[in-house]
């Protein structure tokens, strides 16, 4: 197995080649991939009936990883203001950074312009002042609802969490598969776990734009192979600082833009994989609900996991 720190950078050239390889253009992306059939065998997945969130709570207070934090106003029934007889109603007015580096959030397939095009070859003139004309999250209004299935790589590695700049690869998610006696497949909904959330907690926020641990772009022939529907990380799921030649976010390339496949930014795991160690499991009905926001380039989530 090769170790993260081992994993090569990848060449203006290597890039294009494993972009070609990965490339497909299908309606819808590879939402596709979850039939009728496979989210009906999803909800088989269901036994102890315990229910997690796998989203992190919105924050509203400014840091080195969220400059641009979500603000929460309170717009009506405000203490001091409350009548004492009658009728009132409590009221807030929301406002978010979705592709932030803190919360947690969906990213659509026209959340990525590269070459001048979305996903599928999609003029990026779609991209308009008034939104998304094409491709925008709207493509997930019925919700993302499968079998999840978590890789622990911090727990294969035998540490609490990777550090910034630590990569993982395609072999290191097939060694994780193996040590929990799980199997990704088709329609999958992937999460892999760097434990960039239980570092924030222990050693506080830092500078994540610029040293963050995530996927390799080669880990994304894993995906291709097993015909992944989603990816989720507790991180970007892009490595910081990036080593390849002339793209930041390879995997965010590579997924979205070459796959067709929704990532889910910034989750949080830990207290799932608790739940997971005692009931002996790593796969589980997953529902994700994005908003209804017709033109958007992504949505903030609250996914859900359901043992």
């Amino acid at each position: 197995m090769t170790a993260g720190h081992d994993l090569p950078a990848l060449d203006a050239a290597a890039f294009r080649a494993l972009y070609r390889r990965l490339r497909r253009d299908r309606p819808g992306g590879a939402l596709t991939e979850l039939t009728p059939e496979r989210v009906a065998a999803a909800a088989r997945e269901v036994r102890s009936g315990l229910r997690i969130s796998l989203a992190a709570p919105v924050e509203t207070a400014p840091g080195p990883d969220n400059p641009d934090p979500a603000q929460h106003r309170m717009t009506g029934a405000l203490a001091g203001e409350v009548p004492d007889e009658g009728l009132d109603f409590a009221r807030d007015r929301f406002a978010m950074n979705i592709h932030g580096d803190a919360d947690s959030h969906l990213d659509a397939l026209c959340h990525v312009v590269y070459d001048g095009t979305l996903y599928g070859g999609t003029d990026a003139a779609a991209l308009t002042p008034a939104g998304a004309e094409a491709l925008s999250v709207d493509l997930a209004r019925d919700g993302i609802v499968g079998r999840g299935v978590l890789l622990d790589i911090p727990r294969l590695r035998r540490v609490p969490w990777l550090e910034p700049g630590e990569q993982v690869g395609a072999e290191e998610l097939a060694a994780a598969e193996a040590a929990q006696q799980v199997r990704v497949g088709p329609g999958d909904l992937l999460f892999v776990r760097v434990g960039h959330r239980r570092r924030r907690a222990e050693v506080g926020p830092w500078e994540s734009a610029t040293a963050r641990a995530g996927l390799h772009p080669g880990a994304l022939e894993f995906l291709a192979e097993r015909r992944v529907a989603v990816l989720g990380s507790d991180g970007n799921n892009d490595t910081a600082p990036a080593r390849t030649e002339g793209v930041d976010f390879p995997v965010h390339v590579l997924a979205v833009h070459a796959m067709g496949v929704h990532l889910l930014d910034y989750l949080q795991f830990e207290e799932l994989v608790p739940l997971c160690v005692r009931e002996r499991r790593w796969s589980f009905l997953c529902v994700v609900a994005p908003l209804r926001l017709p033109r958007a380039t992504g949505s903030p989530v609250n996914p859900i996991a359901v043992l």
